[in-house]
């Protein structure tokens, strides 16, 4: 594993993080999810290529 993969895991796992915290929130925020979402879906992507 690179180092630069390796980074792109550990974003990809704070981003996991951000978004079962926002979804344990009262009133998650459906825009914020969708971008937090939509991110880690990029980076899964980016990390899947190398």
């Amino acid at each position: 594993m690179t180092t630069h993969q390796a980074a792109l895991e550990t974003k990809h796992t704070a981003l996991d993080r951000r978004i079962a915290e926002e979804s344990t929130r009262p009133l998650p925020d459906a825009q914020v999810l969708a971008g937090l979402k939509k991110q880690k879906l990029r980076l899964k992507e980016e990390i899947s290529t190398l």
